[in-house]
């Protein structure tokens, strides 16, 4: 009976830690112009006004040098413009605060 519990609890723990993560990006992603999944797991925010910003794939704003070249997913090269890591982490707390 326990054991049959204990599994319950780490299902529905491990269900919702996936929807959190979703949830926390949302503001990042409705800001931003394009979102580009990168090749080592990372996202690029790519923002109205052309500066962009970095996201590790553990969902972590990440610093960038301006000129980096990143690869996307599919194999396209992109030169980073900014570094807009500020503006990205408060976009991913604000994600994580729910507004």
């Amino acid at each position: 009976m326990k054991t049959k519990l204990a599994k319950l609890a780490l299902i529905a723990v491990l269900s919702t830690s996936g929807a959190t993560t979703a949830f926390a990006d949302d503001a990042a992603r409705a800001e931003a112009k394009q979102v580009v999944d990168l090749k080592n797991g990372a996202t690029l925010y790519i923002f109205n006004d052309g500066k962009m910003a970095i996201e590790d794939r553990y969902g972590r704003a990440t610093r960038t040098t301006p000129g980096t070249e990143v690869e996307t997913s599919d194999g396209r090269k992109i030169t980073t413009q900014s570094d807009e890591v500020a503006r990205l982490n408060s976009l991913i707390n604000k994600g994580h605060k729910g507004g």
